[in-house]
């Protein structure tokens, strides 16, 4: 049987060094041993999380056991009924995920496909279908607040109080260790909407991201000296920061990255009405239609205004790269 979430993931990503598995059944298949684990969204993988999974992989060290990371896919506020109207938009989709994992050296990745039906397991079967069933758990490292199954009854004290009959460890990670980072995904999301990207990028540890596709646009930029990629989100549910103009730096298809001065907006100077993404790549030449981009969002230069003239454009966008390569120049 097809697996629905394997099937959309590149298969460089299938063959990379961090165990990617899909599924339950995967994961039975792959004998992984003296396993370590621990579960959670882990959306945008910021720096809150890193703490945990440097616990995580110590853990695993300690044993010569295998570090392992459960993840769900699509979100769960996207599927649960009483969460939907939140409209939530990830940090990371789940290939960016996959990349960020690998690079923090964990060593196996489950990811499972988050249902209503799944919604409904309850704690005892979640731990026994996948905690003990699919992965033979070793040692489970859970947060402090972590919760589990249905009506998220499952938690540390229910871990402790049926230590007895459940095989494996249990570390629970303090609350110190987690809550004096101030992190959470919710803060980063709300940072990038508020236009507040020095927050986000703290967060996160890095400059937020964004890959999309190369798109034919109203060429205005090339009229104006400046041609601008158009770039359309390559997952609909991305989060797009707030309108307004940035420095990035722009990762091209073939490797190596250039300067950006990239606007996302509804055009009001030209009487737009839609939400556009619109680069111009300092320094390049080339055709980039059909091509992925990836966006590295590093400082946000100012809101979108309205301009009189296109010729007033035309000189705020000189003054817009200007500072784009003042600031990307200092940051190499």
């Amino acid at each position: 049987m097809a697996d629905p979430i394997a099937d959309h993931i590149p298969l460089d990503l299938r063959g990379s060094l961090m165990k990617v598995l899909y599924g339950i059944e995967a994961a039975q298949a792959a004998s992984l041993r003296t396993t370590v684990v621990t579960a959670g969204t882990f959306d945008g993988v910021h720096v809150g999380h890193k703490r945990i999974l440097q616990q995580l992989i110590a853990v695993a060290r300690g044993c010569d056991g295998t570090s392992v990371v459960i993840t769900y896919d699509p979100h769960p506020r996207q599927v649960l009924p009483h969460r939907v109207g939140d409209d939530v938009r990830i940090l990371s989709t789940l290939d960016e995920k996959i990349s960020l994992l690998e690079a923090e050296g964990v060593d196996a990745l489950l990811v499972l496909p988050f249902t209503l039906a799944f919604s409904q397991q309850t704690s005892a079967q979640y731990i026994a279908d996948v905690v003990q069933g699919a992965l033979q758990t070793h040692t489970l490292v859970i947060g402090y607040d972590h919760r589990f199954g249905r009506n998220r009854e499952g938690s540390f004290a229910y871990l402790q109080a049926n230590a007895s009959a459940l095989g494996f460890d249990v570390i629970e990670i303090p609350r110190h260790d987690v809550d004096h980072v101030g992190v959470s995904s919710t803060r980063i999301r709300h940072a990038l909407l508020d236009g507040d990207l020095e927050t986000a990028n703290t967060y996160l540890g890095r400059p937020y991201t964004l890959s999309g596709t190369v798109v034919k646009g109203q060429q205005l930029g090339r009229t104006l000296g400046y041609p601008t990629a158009n770039i359309e989100p390559g997952h609909a549910d991305k989060l797009v920061p707030a309108i307004g103009v940035y420095a990035c730096w722009v990762t091209l298809p073939e490797g190596g990255r250039v300067m950006g001065a990239l606007s996302i907006g509804n055009r009001p100077a030209v009487g737009g009405t839609y939400t556009t993404i619109e680069v111009y790549l300092l320094d390049y030449d080339g055709d980039l239609y059909g091509q992925v981009l990836t966006l590295s969002f590093v400082k946000y230069l100012r809101p979108e205004w309205n301009f009189d003239s296109l010729e007033a454009l035309k000189l705020q966008i000189g003054l817009d790269v200007a500072q784009v390569r003042t600031i990307l120049s200092s940051a190499v």
